[in-house]
């Protein structure tokens, strides 16, 4: 695809240093990437890297056979507290949607989770997104620039966060998503010029590719995953031929509509499979992946929201994905984001990473004196050492299903109303 059709609309700058690094001119102003050029460059390609905190402890290790969840989106609703009901997300929202995740274990990383509709300028908007970042979490965070003129005055704000002129380069504790080819098939000009400023500035970068099947990409499933694989390695030689080496997620995004409609579509088994088919297609090149998984196209915090919540987030865990983003708080087919949700995410992470873990096989393990300590003494293991040491060690605990809660502790919380609560300056229901 990447030799024979090539890309479309490419920006003169890149054009050059496409042709220079060895790409042909086809005509109609494409430009064709030869296999060699793309497989050495998947070869050279960084296949691990940290995604530093602000907080060293705090710091991820991408690639190989890591897991982590995520938020992320661009959610422009977000479902009130108070009343129940969606309404337009504001800045006071990011904000409070960064100090609920920073609480949370199993979330590895933030994305800004929703757009600030109260702030309409472009520029405001990126540099107010990127403060409520800074402010409210240590963790390694990630943002979006509207523009590349945006990138070098928050970087200022990132260096006084650092400790002076320089700094934050050294040691980039943000990471930026962009969307850099259109489907099908061709290069977004603002998308680029975004690139070329964020690497001057050695600022990570989430290459998304975000086709929808059956829209801008093939409806049959293989069909879409292969144009989705090469329009991320088109952005993947992009990346490389500006600056070989350079830490890049490979994020080959399945995005799936209603054929019968038109409307986005982000649950399903069909869902379900090319989430966890894009990881491994990532995994198979070696490359760092990152997966828009664990979505939900319903609008509360039901039965749909648990069924499609789980089975996309541990398909696209167990098949591997390094960086699992909308993994929390996100509703309503990625137009919600929910307080809530980010909590019950948080519980269905750590059950998720106990799948993960699998299961330990080993002579103590196995157990057989403990098996006959049971049949020849008093016939049962409850009080055995290793049934003791194994409910530290094998089973997990959420805090919140109500099936690991004692039966007291839980007729009691029906029956007594949850007290009030002040979360940041608001009077916020438990």
């Amino acid at each position: 695809m990447l030799s024979d059709l090539g890309m479309g609309e490419v920006p003169k700058r890149l054009w050059h240093d496409l042709i220079a690094a060895g790409a042909h001119d086809l005509g109609n102003d494409r430009s064709s990437l030869p296999n060699a050029l793309v497989e050495d460059t998947i070869a050279k390609a960084k296949k691990r890297f940290t995604l530093h905190g602000r907080d060293p402890n705090r710091s991820i290790e991408v690639g190989g056979d890591k897991v982590y969840f995520e938020t992320g989106g661009a959610t422009v609703n977000t479902l009130d507290l108070g009343s129940g009901l969606y309404r337009s997300s504001t800045l006071v929202d990011l904000h409070d949607f960064t100090c609920l995740q920073d609480t949370l274990d199993n979330v590895a990383w933030f994305t800004r989770c929703c757009i600030t509709t109260d702030v309409p300028d472009p520029f405001n908007l990126d540099v107010a997104t990127a403060y409520a970042l800074l402010k409210n979490t240590t963790k390694t965070v990630a943002t979006a620039f509207t523009l590349a003129e945006n990138v070098d005055p928050i970087v200022q704000m990132f260096d006084i966060a650092a400790g002076g002129v320089g700094q934050f380069s050294k040691r980039p504790f943000v990471k930026t998503h962009i969307n850099l080819v259109i489907s099908p098939k061709r290069f977004g000009e603002g998308a680029v010029s975004v690139v070329y400023k964020c690497i001057e500035h050695n600022i990570p970068i989430s290459c998304i590719t975000a086709a929808q099947v059956g829209a801008t990409a093939p409806a049959t499933l293989a069909g879409f995953l292969a144009q989705s694989l090469a329009e991320t390695l088109a952005s993947l030689v992009m990346v490389n031929i500006i600056s070989p080496g350079y830490p890049m997620i490979f994020s080959n995004w399945p995005l799936v509509i209603d054929l019968r409609s038109g409307a986005f579509a982000v649950g399903g088994g069909q869902t379900t499979l090319l989430k966890a088919a894009s990881a491994q297609l990532s995994n198979w090149l070696g490359l760092p992946s990152g997966i828009a998984a664990s979505t939900t196209d319903t609008k509360a915090i039901d039965a749909q929201y648990g069924v499609e919540k789980g089975m996309n987030s541990l398909a696209a865990a167990l098949a591997g994905g390094n960086l699992i983003y909308e993994s929390s708080g996100m509703t309503a087919a990625l137009l919600g984001a929910s307080f809530e949700a980010f909590i019950l995410g948080d519980d269905m992470h750590a059950m998720t990473y106990r799948a993960l873990r699998g299961i330990e096989v080993s002579e103590e393990n196995l157990g057989y004196d403990t098996i006959c300590n049971a049949i020849f003494g008093g016939g049962y293991f409850l009080g055995s050492g290793q049934t003791h040491a194994a409910m530290e060690r094998d089973y997990h605990y959420p805090k919140l299903a109500h099936g690991n809660k004692p039966v007291r502790k839980m007729l009691g919380a029906v029956q007594t109303p949850a007290p009030a609560r002040s979360w940041q300056g608001k009077s916020r229901t438990t």
